[in-house]
């Protein structure tokens, strides 16, 4: 189905936008995360009720009132730079008010040569600390976005090749994800990994090793391979948009 016929049930009442308009944000990432805060002007352009002010900056206490402050943190591909980035932005403080803040790794932060578990329990750490030195933030964590994978077939040859393959390496974020999952409450989950693998329809991307299934990014939201298209970045907009409006 092409994307241009995928219709969006998307709806938010006056009174949730009128709660995502009240809150301070602070959300931490690199190009993914740039691409959702394309789809969130997407979605302003498509409903003049939605007025949010969008700030660039990486010190929220800098910002004055209800805003989504984002900025760019760590480096690509170094997930404790992403960590420490996060932390510092926080440690400048968020005003006050206090507010919800939260950061995300990209996918190519979690490869098919990551020790996970080792990786997940820094994540954990520093959230703990976290969450006891700003007691006023609410902090929302969020799964590592996923990629497109080749073919079984070419994935195998490049196996035996020893060669990196898409598929191994989303085993390592999906496995990341259950972790995220089985640790934190939903509600205070932005599940990008589930946007990117369900289409309009409900179907997931994904494919099967062993018994389990591994989610991907679906094809019709990417034109890379792993950053969002038009369809994709207003999907993983709208999740977010939704999950701010009932917090």
């Amino acid at each position: 189905m092409a994307p241009a016929t995928m219709a969006s049930t998307f709806a938010l009442s006056d009174q949730q936008i009128r709660t995502i308009a009240s809150k301070r944000v602070f959300f931490g990432h690199k190009s993914v995360g740039a691409n959702i805060l394309e789809g969130v002007r997407d979605l302003m352009a498509a409903d003049s009720r939605l007025k949010l002010k969008l700030v660039t900056s990486g010190d929220p206490s800098s910002v004055q009132g209800p805003a989504l402050i984002e900025s760019e943190v760590g480096e690509n591909g170094i997930p404790s730079s992403k960590n420490a980035a996060f932390a510092a932005a926080l440690s400048k403080g968020m005003g006050t008010q206090g507010g919800i803040a939260m950061y995300k790794y990209c996918y190519v932060d979690v490869t098919d040569s990551t020790d996970v578990p080792r990786l997940f329990e820094e994540y954990r750490r520093g959230i703990e600390s976290l969450v006891v030195e700003h007691p006023n933030v609410r902090i929302i964590h969020i799964t590592v976005p996923l990629t497109t994978v080749e073919p079984a077939t070419k994935a195998w040859v490049k196996g035996v090749l020893g060669r990196h393959t898409a598929r191994a390496a989303n085993i390592k974020r999906n496995e990341f994800n259950r972790l995220l999952k089985q640790t934190y409450p939903a509600d205070s989950i932005f599940d990008l990994a589930e946007v990117e693998s369900t289409l309009p329809d409900g179907s997931r991307s994904y494919f099967s090793s062993g018994t389990d299934r591994i989610y991907t990014l679906a094809e019709e939201y990417t034109t890379d391979g792993g950053h969002l298209n038009e369809l994709g970045r207003k999907a993983a907009a709208e999740r977010l948009l939704t999950l701010l409006a009932n917090i």
